[in-house]
């Protein structure tokens, strides 16, 4: 069944203050570019000390401080600035007493229930009921607390597993507002009539949800667009709830220290920076711009358009995707789309959104992926996004290199470099439990690693010790989650990691990055020993994943596709061989671990060379890349002769 694309209603934004187009996607930053840009030095931390005791991960810290509003002027959320809006007014005031009296009785009721329950020793029977019950009330209560649930149900380290379990289905779909108001909305965000912008608009909102609502309309230039209107009176209550969620979590920074290592006003802070973005639409077409720029080279990835002069703060226009449900496989495959390519296009997309560009998706529900007839895959709704650090996307990168060398002390010191864990927090308990995460998970291979067991397990291990799981973690673990459930739909035998390790494993063959090349050879040598077989199973998982991409009709549409000339697709190996070739030649100490390499146990390894040269042999052109090598000597002797007079130099 073909659907329409619509934009789903209730996002956040990143918040910038110089123009999308004055920097590249890479090194954009979230909240202020200049502070971030002068600061980022003092954050950086290299190398691992290899102990049982977690890094001070106060830079993790005062990084999660900064993303959350060093810069106050470029803000619309600031503790001062909630409770100044809240209490300008004795109208307001009043509000205020009448809500908080509201949620008083509502809560405390459900909480006498709860406690009910544990004085007649029945807690544990009735946990599916209270937990439906909290949903339900969550519900009624309006916007924040549907929007505070949904963050809570991605929250292991606040709630239980059996009440996120129900929290995840929490909805936020509600009747729609009056057209009249909307359009009066339109109009004055857009300052023109309707007439005047739009040839014709959806007599009714194709979409309704508790932000706003979405119409389907056709600009006078001709254009499909979907037109987002927020609902109207909604920021005054927003404001009002987040300031009642604050004094509420103030009287919580004790037990919220001790349980997560870190007081209850932060994480509220973190939801009312978050929900009060998704209350400026302007901000989320700067995200749209973000992600089309990202992706504009990207023949697999299909981005909407966003029409700025017909956009607002509470108005959004965007191009109107019409698009094959996601989760529907006959539909892909009646269109001519093979549907395990198509998983790799979706899965390799989100990768790259994670480890290549660090602005991600924050929620591609079923509602917001889309399949193209030509085998793109399509996003909609921008304003849950978040944003990583190239420093994050390292570390990131560092606990997959640890995973493939199960060093789990590492990977814990990853998780405190990340501020999972507060300072000083000793890490020693934890790492056996990641070892028995991880190390059970991956005993069987690829083929029957569970991402969304490992994350149920690592759920159990975040309620049992002082974790806490900072909120874009939280987004990048329900985002990998959501997807992970999409593909099974599609696939019911998807293994995650089948199709996101090849795409790993192509990074670090392929990736110029130099931090990325140093990452390829941690993963190669293990305790000194040179590791024939991961270089082989990595050069054959990256082969799987061009060859996979491939098979999908908007890759072999591309002039450069060898697909479409009935060849076979390559693995373009010729950087890594130059960078190679140099990193020998200037690198005495990986010069040193090759050679032992190739003598390992008293034997020169002439076989595994073969294997390795049988596995590349028709992927590579060896005039051509002899040729590249020999114009890359000059450079290369010139960087070995500035290494060899370094070395002279720190011996004097």
């Amino acid at each position: 069944m073909e659907v329409a694309a619509t934009p789903a209603i209730g996002s956040s934004a990143r918040l910038r203050n110089v123009p999308p187009h004055s920097i590249s996607g890479r090194t954009r930053r979230r909240s202020c570019v200049i502070c971030r840009v002068a600061t980022a030095p003092l954050r950086i931390k290299s190398g691992l000390n290899g102990s049982a005791t977690a890094f001070p991960s106060t830079e993790a810290l005062e990084e999660l401080d900064l993303e959350r509003g060093a810069c106050n002027l470029l803000r619309k959320y600031t503790p001062e600035l909630v409770r100044q809006r809240v209490l300008e007014s004795r109208e307001s005031f009043a509000s205020v007493v009448g809500r908080c009296v509201e949620i008083i009785w509502r809560l405390g009721l459900y909480w006498a229930s709860l406690s009910y329950d544990c004085l007649v020793g029945r807690d544990d029977e009735m946990v599916p009921l209270r937990a439906a019950q909290l949903r339900t009330l969550l519900c009624d209560l309006g916007p924040s607390f549907v929007k505070a649930g949904q963050v809570l149900a991605n929250r292991p380290d606040i709630v239980r597993q059996d009440y996120m379990n129900e929290l995840c289905t929490l909805q936020d779909d509600v009747p729609s507002f009056p057209n009249q108001i909307a359009f009066s909305i339109i109009e004055s965000d857009l300052n023109m009539p309707l007439e005047k912008a739009f040839r014709k608009i959806s007599a009714q909102p194709v979409a309704a949800a508790s932000l706003g609502q979405v119409y389907r309309a056709t600009l006078l230039s001709g254009e499909e667009v979907a037109v987002k209107v927020q609902r109207p009176g909604i920021e005054p209550i927003i404001y009002r709830d987040l300031f009642l969620f604050r004094t509420l979590a103030s009287f919580l920074n004790g037990i919220s220290t001790k349980k997560l290592g870190c007081n209850a006003e932060l994480i509220v802070d973190e939801f009312g920076e978050k929900l009060l973005e998704e209350l400026d639409y302007t901000l989320e077409a700067r995200n749209l711009e973000d992600f089309y720029k990202n992706f504009k080279n990207d023949p697999t990835v299909k981005i909407p358009l966003v029409y700025k002069s017909f956009s607002g703060s509470r108005v959004l226009v965007m191009e109107w995707i019409d698009g094959i449900r996601c989760t529907d496989p006959q539909a892909i495959t009646d269109a001519g789309i093979n549907v395990p390519a198509f998983i790799t296009v979706g899965v390799s997309a989100a990768l790259r959104q994670l480890l290549e560009f660090g602005l991600f998706h924050g929620d591609p529900h079923p509602g917001n992926i889309f399949a193209m007839r030509d085998g793109r895959i399509a996003y909609v709704d921008f304003g849950n996004v978040a944003q990583l650090t190239q420093r994050n996307k390292q570390i990131l990168i560092d606990a997959v290199v640890h995973a493939v060398n199960e060093d789990y002390v590492e990977m814990a010191n990853d998780f405190s470099r990340l501020g999972f864990l507060a300072p000083g927090t000793d890490i020693t308990p934890i790492v056996p439990a990641l070892e028995a995460i991880w190390g059970n998970s991956m005993g069987k291979g690829l083929a029957d690693f569970n991402f969304r067991i490992v994350t149920k397990q690592f759920n159990e291990l975040v309620y049992q010790y002082p974790i806490r799981i900072p909120e874009k973690y939280s987004l990048v673990i329900r985002s990998l989650l959501t997807q992970e459930g999409i593909c099974l739909t599609l696939q019911p035998d998807f293994k995650f990691l089948e199709v996101a390790y090849p795409y790993v494993a192509k990074r670090l063959l392929t990736d110029p990055e130099p931090y990325l090349r140093e990452r390829l050879l941690q993963v190669l040598f293990k305790d000194g020993m040179f590791q024939w077989n991961r270089l082989e199973n990595l050069i054959m998982l990256a082969r799987e994943q061009v060859a996979m991409m491939s098979r999908n009709p908007s890759v072999r549409s591309q002039k450069s596709a060898t697909a479409s000339q009935g060849q076979v697709p390559k693995l373009d190996l010729t950087d890594t061989i130059k960078d190679g070739v140099r990193v020998v030649i200037t690198d005495p100490e990986i010069r040193r671990q090759l050679l032992l390499a190739f003598t390992e146990d008293s034997r020169l390894h002439v076989d595994e060379v073969l294997d390795v040269y049988r596995l590349v042999e028709k992927d590579l052109d060896p005039a051509a890349l002899a040729l590249d090598v020999l114009q890359g000597i000059p450079a290369a002797a010139r960087d070995f002769v500035l290494s060899w007079s370094n070395a002279v130099l720190a011996d004097q």
